[in-house]
């Protein structure tokens, strides 16, 4: 049985090397479209008979999953291609097909394909879905602890730790993430994209043009303008509207221990640092 189907990516990479991997390996799926944002998805859904969607979820604009509805009505059923895994329990409840993350892995993919094509051929017999749904959120909960993102370079995706992310500054359009071991990757996504999908026990956007990870936080002070010192030595200015919360969110992480043998001290100049204990001697950063 062949499928008819589409791809739905905001990047031309992820578009193009998932289109050569399906022409590549899948000889039951046919590409009917290739769409770059919601808006035209949905008028490819309404000029082809559609049965497969291979659809990206963070895009400018409209996300993925505001085409769901639009797919259901056409009967075209969902197979999510993401670089951020924090949207798989929404994908589940979307009644997604699969969820690849990227960059995508060809076994995966050829498996994912295949289900698709058993769940589609016998769907007017009201097939139960409960099965795949346990499938898939047995797969996340099988997913390691450490979470990581696929980070678009222009050549491909770089495969990054979320904890190596120190911080992330906006430039125009795009977004530079500084990572630990001193790499920089720029990316072509705005930071509120990151915003919505980091966790936020972890990251805050201190500035509208800066997103920190707190577990890099060396000293936050007003000394020179309201400003973050983190581990790398990067300072990064807070703007005056945000200081409150970031105090905030420092303070409830402290107490609720996510800064393990850390003491946070505020002076009222509103400086705080973090003060790390080794061998019951206080050093500080």
């Amino acid at each position: 049985m062949t499928l008819n189907a589409i791809i739905v990516d905001d990047e031309e990479f992820a578009r193009s090397s998932l289109f050569f991997l399906l022409q590549e390996n899948c000889e039951h799926i046919n590409i009917s479209g290739i769409a770059k944002s919601v808006a035209e998805a949905r008028v490819l859904l309404s000029q082809h008979a559609i049965d497969l969607i291979f659809l990206d979820i963070a895009m400018p604009g409209e996300n993925g999953f505001e085409l769901i509805s639009q797919a259901k009505d056409h009967k075209a059923h969902v197979i999510f291609t993401t670089a951020y895994d924090q949207y798989a329990l929404k994908a589940i409840k979307a009644n997604a097909l699969d969820y690849l993350l990227k960059p995508i892995d060809i076994d995966e993919l050829k498996e994912a394909v295949d289900k698709a094509r058993e769940y589609i051929s016998v769907r007017k017999n009201g097939i139960d879905r409960s099965e795949n749904l346990q499938n898939l959120a047995k797969q996340l909960t099988d997913r390691t602890e450490i979470r990581k993102i696929s980070l678009p370079n222009g050549q491909g995706y770089s495969l990054t730790s979320v904890s190596d992310i120190v911080h992330i500054a906006a430039d125009s359009n795009y977004s530079v993430f500084y990572l630990a071991n001193g790499e920089k990757i720029t990316v072509s996504k705005v930071l509120k994209e990151y915003e919505e999908i980091l966790p936020d026990h972890q990251f805050i956007r201190v500035h509208k043009s800066s997103i920190i990870n707190l577990d890099y936080v060396l000293e936050y002070n007003s000394k020179n303008g309201l400003e973050v010192t983190l581990k790398n030595g990067d300072r990064i200015a807070v703007s005056r509207r945000r200081a409150s919360d970031f105090l905030e969110k420092v303070n409830s992480l402290s107490l609720h221990g996510t800064f393990p043998k850390t003491k946070i001290r505020i002076s009222s100049r509103l400086t705080l640092r973090l003060t790390v204990r080794r061998n019951n001697r206080a050093t500080k950063y």
